[in-house]
């Protein structure tokens, strides 16, 4: 396990140095699989109507409920790996 979190944390950093900037529709899929991946089940209140980019974050890591953490971490390092060439 200690090898995966690893990694996962390895991800997070070459997801900084990208090339090119992903589109929003990836950067949501990473921010959520990153929230899940790290902390778990979406917690906190979802943001108020007109916070339309807090909102959609929420919305995608909320869709990821019941997903293991350890599932979302490996899910996170593929699509880095991918973006990444």
């Amino acid at each position: 396990m200690a090898k995966a979190t690893l990694t996962f944390e390895q991800a997070a950093q070459d997801v900084q140095t990208l090339a090119e900037r992903p589109d929003n529709e990836t950067l949501l899929r990473l921010y959520a699989l990153y929230k899940q991946g790290s902390e778990g089940d979406v917690s906190g209140e979802k943001p108020g109507f007109f916070d339309f980019v807090g909102t959609a974050k929420y919305e995608a890591w909320s869709r990821l409920k019941g997903t293991p953490r350890d599932v979302a971490q490996q899910q996170y390092i593929e699509l880095v790996a991918k973006l990444k060439g």
